[in-house]
This record gives C-alpha cells, sequence and structure tokens, in this order.
C-alpha cells in the first residue's frame, strides 16, 4: 500500500522556486500548456474539488505528490487566483496560443488593405480585452458600464494606432511594412491593458505580507503590476510577430508558394504558432506572478496603516496578473 500523501505541500505556491526565472519557466509552461483548454469540466472540477480539499486538511486516498500538483496546475489555469471562480475559456493563459497562432497568422497575411488591418487589429484587441479582464488581478467587480467603457477605450484607441501606423508604412519598403502589425501590437498593449485593468489603477489591488495577511490595497501596486504585464505581453509578440514576416518574405520569392499561394496564411499561422508555444510561458515567466514592493512605495496612508498593524513589515506582496 502507497503512504498517505502528508498535508505539508504549499499550494498557494508554484511547485518550482519563483525567485529564478528557470523555476518561473517551468511554471508556466504548465499553466499555459494548450492542451488544457481540452480538459473537461468533470476534470476541472475534480482537479478544484482535489486542491481544495488538501487545503483543508483532507487527501483522497490513493492520491500521490504528482497527481496533487497536476490537479494544482489544472486548478491554475482554470480558476482565477484571487477570486476563485472559474475563467472564461478563451481569456485563461492555456488559450493564448492556439488563439493568437490563429490571429496573429491572419493580421500578419491580410495587412495590405485597410478594411483587412482594421478588421483584424479589432479582433486581436476584442481577444486581448477578453485576455486582460480575465487575467486581471485583485477581486473588486467591475460593472457593466464600467466593462464596457474600457473595452470601446482599448479597441478604438489600439485600431487607431494601428492605421496610423500602417499610413506611415506606405512609405517604406515591402519587408518593413511587415513588421507594422507588431508595431501595433506592441502600441496597443499599452493602451489595451491600462484600460481593461483601469479600476485598479484607481483603486488599487490587494497588497498581503510574507504570510498571505491582507494589508490594504494600492494603487502604486497595480501599477508596477501593469507595466510588468506590458513588458511581458510585448515580449510574447516579439518572436511571433518579428521572425514569421523574415521567413514569409524569403519563402514568398520561392516557386512553391507562388505556385500554391492559398498556403500562405496556413504556414504563417504554423510559424506564428511554433513561436508562441514558446514564448508564451518564457515571457510570463521575465517576472514573478507574486510580485514585490517595498513598503517604502506605497502610498503615504497605507504605509502608515501598515506601521501601526504591521510593524515589522518591509515588504509586500501582490499578483501582477497576467
Amino acid at each position: 500500500m502507497s503512504e498517505e500523501l502528508l498535508l505539508n505541500i504549499n499550494l498557494k505556491e508554484p511547485r518550482w522556486d519563483q525567485s529564478t526565472f528557470m523555476g518561473r519557466a517551468k511554471h508556466f509552461f504548465m499553466i499555459t500548456d494548450p492542451r488544457n483548454v481540452l480538459l473537461s469540466s468533470e476534470t476541472l472540477e475534480e482537479a478544484r474539488v482535489i486542491v481544495e480539499n488538501y487545503r483543508a486538511g483532507t487527501v483522497k486516498p490513493g492520491l500521490t505528490e504528482d497527481e496533487l500538483w497536476r490537479a494544482k496546475y489544472v486548478y491554475d489555469s482554470a480558476f482565477h487566483p484571487d477570486t476563485g471562480e472559474k475563467m472564461f475559456l478563451i481569456g485563461r493563459m492555456s488559450a493564448q496560443v492556439p488563439m493568437n497562432m490563429s490571429i496573429t497568422g491572419c493580421m500578419l497575411t491580410f495587412y495590405r488593405t485597410t478594411p483587412a488591418v482594421v478588421f483584424w487589429q479589432w479582433v486581436n484587441q476584442s481577444f486581448n480585452a477578453v485576455v486582460n479582464y480575465t487575467n486581471r488581478s485583485g477581486d473588486a467587480p467591475m460593472t457593466v458600464n464600467q466593462l464596457g467603457a474600457a473595452y470601446v477605450s482599448a479597441t478604438t484607441g489600439a485600431v487607431v494606432t494601428a492605421l496610423g501606423l500602417k499610413s506611415l508604412a506606405t512609405r517604406l519598403p515591402p519587408i518593413v511594412s511587415r513588421f507594422v502589425p507588431f508595431a501595433a501590437v506592441a502600441a496597443a498593449n499599452c493602451i489595451n491593458i491600462p484600460f481593461m485593468r483601469q479600476r485598479e489603477l484607481k483603486y488599487g489591488i490587494p497588497v498581503t505580507d510574507e504570510n498571505g495577511n491582507r494589508l490594504g490595497e494600492s494603487a502604486s501596486a497595480a501599477k508596477q503590476a501593469i507595466i510588468q504585464v506590458v513588458v511581458s505581453r510585448i515580449g510574447m509578440a516579439v518572436p511571433a510577430m518579428a521572425i514569421p514576416p523574415v521567413i514569409m518574405n524569403a519563402l514568398e520569392k520561392r516557386a512553391f508558394l507562388k505556385r500554391f499561394p492559398i498556403l500562405n496564411a496556413p504556414v504563417q499561422v504554423g510559424l506564428v504558432g511554433l513561436c508562441l508555444v514558446f514564448a508564451t510561458p518564457l515571457c510570463c515567466a521575465l517576472f514573478p506572478q507574486k510580485s514585490s514592493m517595498s513598503v517604502s512605495n506605497l502610498e503615504a496612508d497605507l504605509q502608515e496603516r501598515i506601521r501601526q498593524t504591521s510593524p515589522l513589515t518591509t515588504t509586500v506582496y501582490f499578483n501582477k496578473g497576467l
């Protein structure tokens, strides 16, 4: 008989050391695994029960440590870390590769006409808006009006930026114009993410001590979190939007693609997908999911409150979102 699993495993933290890039990369390769999108509701619910029961001190008979960690990562891939709610399917990080490879591949293929640019930028920014809302930090809900205003502002700003860049590209060499979608996505991320998470900038996100005790809400922490997410998202786009254009520019001069131009889009989508499989987890790993900030960098009133309630605390921690 196998020994009963001990209750000394901390499921609030990832399996691997998050102070190192390699540890964070292993963690995010599990979280962003595209196969998690295919898991049934029953499998997700089973993982949730295993994790929540273990946290409550109840171990499923025969459960091994590897099975527990597998359940934890299935749970983390589908449930929000702050609210515990099941996340919208296409907003999960495990959906990033299949969704982004399709959308990005089309953006890179259909970039020559204004209607095509507008349509695919709108599709891309609508998808980004869903992802940014789904992976927001904190547990405060947004009203329908707030969400609608944020979506319209984010997508409009992003599409206008893309059109502006496209107009500049008409005076540039063809190979340079191929990089317009990347420049548009990078600029749009700087607009979309802050707009979709503007409530955090206004009201702050929860900050805790090292033991997870909630100390208050901080807009300064929200600002740092959003900056880190913007950098990570732009990093994700670099390989997927910079490497395929160079390869496609060379392939389109060959006889094969000239003979079968219908293969242009599938080849482009495949190249983007290959890049995203690695870029998504590696760029998520640029910063720890559980980010930190010195108490001295928080708002003055929150600093004072922490000094009174938790005088030994010098660093606070928060979920930066993804």
